[in-house]
């Protein structure tokens, strides 16, 4: 208790000042001014991404800490916060929307910074409050209902195995900071209860049924936030862990990389049968994500630095698909291929962007999408030379639902004589911004990796 009590008061009185300055952000939208949370968002993020970082403990406190991995998924946060914002003016415009926006972003940064297990999981839990009061409140249909039920019973059956993984951490070693820990345990429930929660924020082949039905259910930024943020925190706590037992995950990674394998060609077929664009995109993001998954499994180092790129080019595509599909539901209130058909000649000017965003989607060149799995490529054939031909059914399948997205919805003929080109200047700003960092990344990569 003395130890919970001495965790709580440092945290709350020491710790870093920029992360301190960001948590004002969640007080600013009682005022219902969000272009001043606007401002305020892309200052911190300015402010924020001329820091540099060395190491995980630079430029640090007690209890936070930032390297080259968190630094670049808090801008990613900082990102798609602001493209949130930009998203919901017209629609959601109202303080206790504001809020729960900016409680949820804060939740993450922190997650993202900490350094101690317990800090982690409680920030890894209490995201869950507000995005669930997004889709609650927010979402389109009843069922939305049972998607947040859904989300809620999944984070909660797997968040226990970690909770007890933390005590035993505390108990065998008296510390719960990352840097007083190296464990030598061969134990599979060792490994398995580190690796449990964060394969279902994924998430993973088997564990991802609550992913589609939040991903349809939810408002625009919901969905943003949720492929933009939320999966890279089951792909981040994993990195983290790994490096606490590396002896375990070299033993026991076969038995995942299986499952992640065959769940990534098994996906990339149900794609096919989707008849909700939302639901479809859904259905793409656990299939790009658990190639993430299998970079990091092969234990080297491109599949790791695969999978972190996979990350961040995944957190801007797919939030930009969404963003697509949500203007054409805004327009024709469905989300159905049988009536979102014919859209080159309903939204012309929004074609080019489904065209990029599609080609993005299945890693073609010049974007990081394909670096990203050129990467992972190469570390699976190190981990398991015979992953080649899996990686060519997976690849290929990705290929194909992008194509079949783009043509399905941009052709054929439309349901109404109606056509006009409505997309206005905030919504083209929202997709620009989506696209830009895409291919921009690639300028800087060499700056990454050295």
């Amino acid at each position: 208790m003395l130890y919970l009590y001495d965790s709580f008061f440092s945290f709350f009185f020491i710790f870093d000042p920029n992360v301190f300055f960001c948590s004002f952000l969640v007080f600013v939208p009682i005022f219902n001014f969000w272009y001043l949370s606007q401002f305020l968002t892309v200052l911190f993020l300015t402010i924020f991404s001329l820091m540099f970082f060395s190491n995980y403990f630079s430029g640090l406190s007690y209890f936070f800490g930032i390297d080259y991995i968190s630094y670049s998924l808090i801008l990613l946060s900082f990102l798609i916060v602001s493209l949130m914002v930009l998203s919901m003016v017209n629609l959601f415009a109202n303080s206790f929307f504001l809020f729960l926006v900016f409680l949820l972003f804060i939740c993450l940064v922190f997650f993202f910074c900490v350094l101690n297990f317990f800090l982690m999981y409680m920030f890894f839990e209490f995201s869950l409050i507000p995005l669930l009061i997004l889709i609650f409140g927010w979402g389109y249909q009843p069922e939305r209902l049972l998607a947040g039920f859904y989300l809620f019973f999944y984070t909660l059956f797997s968040s226990l195995p970690f909770l007890v993984l933390i005590i035993f951490f505390y108990l065998s070693i008296g510390s719960s900071f990352f840097d007083m820990f190296n464990g030598y345990s061969c134990s599979f429930f060792v490994y398995f209860f580190m690796f449990f929660s964060f394969l279902i924020k994924l998430p993973m082949f088997i564990f991802h049924f609550w992913l589609p039905k939040a991903h349809v259910q939810a408002p625009i930024c919901g969905s943003m936030i949720l492929a933009g943020i939320m999966l890279k925190v089951g792909g981040y706590g994993i990195i983290r862990f790994m490096y606490f037992y590396e002896y375990t995950f070299m033993s026991y990674s076969f038995i995942f990389y299986s499952f992640s394998i065959l769940g990534s060609v098994l996906v990339g077929l149900i794609c096919f049968v989707q008849c909700d664009i939302k639901c479809m995109i859904a259905y793409s993001s656990i299939s790009h994500m658990m190639l993430g998954l299998l970079g990091i499994l092969s234990m080297t180092t491109w599949g790791l630095f695969g999978c972190y790129l996979m990350m961040v080019a995944h957190g801007f595509c797919s939030s930009g698909l969404f963003c697509l599909s949500s203007i054409s539901y805004s327009r024709l209130l469905s989300r159905s291929f049988y009536l979102n058909k014919g859209l080159i000649n309903y939204f012309p000017s929004v074609t080019f962007f489904w065209f990029v965003f599609c080609c993005f989607n299945m890693s073609c060149p010049p974007s990081i999408n394909f670096l990203s799995e050129l990467f992972i490529l190469f570390s699976m054939i190190n981990y398991f030379g015979f992953s080649y031909f899996f990686f060519f059914f997976i690849s290929f399948f990705s290929s194909c639902f992008s194509f079949y997205l783009f043509s399905y919805s941009q052709h054929g003929i439309y349901f109404s004589n109606y056509s006009f080109s409505c997309v206005n200047v905030l919504e083209f700003l929202l997709l620009f911004i989506h696209l830009v960092p895409i291919f921009f990344i690639l300028f800087v990569i060499n700056f990454m990796m050295f």
